[in-house]
């Protein structure tokens, strides 16, 4: 199972004081020297933390592959389209929010019909990137993210990661939902609150080949640093396996 750590709350330390570290790209480095297999950053339109420029250089300085999270801005997929990342993850954006709290809305009428978001989709594929769909674990929205022509669906773990200590429904519904998704020929991704008391359940379900975890990684840096902090979540998912 492959293990991309996102390394959004290294720069956004950097931007509660609009200063020039902690770097996220050097973060990024050593979360490669401690067995992470990608590096993922999201970068929002309102540039919270992640920058351009940070984008830029994670694409030149990285040793495993980059995967850029992005909404549909005409700005964001031009950048994604010259910079050509392993992996285009498309997420939805609220400028209220505090971090994504769903997946992309695939099924209804509205969701169906966002004419940017097909766009998005098929000039990123023309860049020769590999696109993933960060969706909910719902059978419905990864029937159309295969119709969409999409190599990967992410399935969000939030509910599951609220919810993992009262009992198995979500983490069962996640499991039907990679074994759904694998069947209708898509690779299975997963992230969205995983940390080190709940990724072994999610590691270890079969179809799934590839988590992305990145506040409990940062936050668990400051104590110990990020590349052992990388080294012990490498551990406990490759013990699920």
């Amino acid at each position: 199972m492959r293990l991309y750590v996102n390394v959004d709350h290294v720069a956004t330390v950097r931007q509660a004081r609009r200063a020039a570290e902690p770097d996220p790209v050097a973060a990024a480095l050593l979360c490669e020297t401690g067995g992470a297999d990608g590096i993922t950053v999201h970068l929002r339109e309102d540039r919270r933390h992640i920058r351009d420029d940070d984008v830029v250089r994670l694409r030149e300085r990285a040793g495993t592959v980059l995967n850029l999270e992005l909404a549909t801005a005409a700005d964001i997929v031009t950048l994604a389209a010259r910079l050509r990342p392993h992996q285009a993850t498309f997420v939805p954006e609220r400028r209220e929010e505090i971090t994504t709290e769903g997946g992309l809305d695939l099924v209804s009428a509205a969701g169906r019909a966002d004419a940017r978001l097909v766009e998005s989709i098929a000039r990123l594929k023309a860049a020769g990137i590999r696109i993933s769909l960060f969706i909910n674990p719902d059978p419905a929205g990864i029937d159309r993210a295969a119709a969409l022509g999409v190599e990967a669906v992410e399935l969000h773990t939030g509910e599951y990661s609220h919810t993992y200590r009262q009992g198995r429904r979500e983490r069962d519904r996640l499991s039907q939902a990679a074994a759904h998704a694998r069947a209708a020929g898509l690779a299975v991704h997963a992230g969205h609150g995983l940390n080190y008391d709940n990724v072994k359940a999610v590691a270890a379900i079969p179809e799934i080949e590839e988590l992305n975890i990145g506040h409990s990684i940062v936050s668990r840096a400051i104590s110990v640093g990020i590349e052992q902090a990388v080294r012990e979540m490498r551990a406990l998912v490759d013990a699920s396996r």
